[in-house]
């Protein structure tokens, strides 16, 4: 993967950043959208971990993923980069540290589903080692398929992406 790109941090999420969140979210999607709730839901459970980037003070995407216990695979549930802040970088940065808390939670694969249509994200998933295992017909309310992803991970020394720590649509 590229090195972070100069100026971005990427932390855990807090709740102030919900507001932020959710304009990202209207703004990334047309449809499929994780609402209000759900992201104060995720900000608090133990069993994920939402992770923003910041770039000059703004919020400028997130990446969720999703951990059951006792399970190897974690689920990168999903990811998004503000429009005005794509093809900057980002979304390989939110990607790399999604692989980075799965790996600090001792998961051996990441899985992620990506409609059909989205060649850029599809084309990003295959650069960085994911590969395709399967597709949900119709998975997505405006009736497209979704792909199914993998990527299986390596223990390597990194740094555990805590509260104050730093480090797509």
């Amino acid at each position: 993967m590229r090195a972070r790109p100069a100026g971005l941090r990427i932390r855990v999420a807090r709740p102030a950043d919900i507001d932020d969140l959710s304009r990202i979210e209207e703004r990334a999607f047309a449809t499929d959208r994780i609402p209000r709730r759900s992201f104060h839901r995720f900000v608090t459970s133990p069993s994920c971990r939402l992770l923003v980037a910041v770039r000059e003070g703004m919020l400028v995407g997130y990446a969720l993923v999703l951990f059951r216990a006792k399970a190897a695979v974690a689920r990168l549930y999903s990811i998004a980069t503000a429009p005005e802040a794509r093809r900057r970088g980002i979304g390989i940065a939110l990607l790399a540290a999604a692989e980075e808390a799965a790996t600090a939670r001792q998961r051996t694969v990441l899985r992620l589903e990506v409609h059909e249509k989205n060649a850029t994200a599809i084309k990003r998933y295959r650069n960085t080692g994911y590969v395709m295992f399967g597709r949900y017909s119709a998975y997505y309310a405006d009736g497209g398929d979704a792909l199914r992803f993998e990527k299986r991970l390596t223990a390597r020394p990194t740094q555990v992406i805590g509260r104050s720590s730093a480090r797509v649509s």
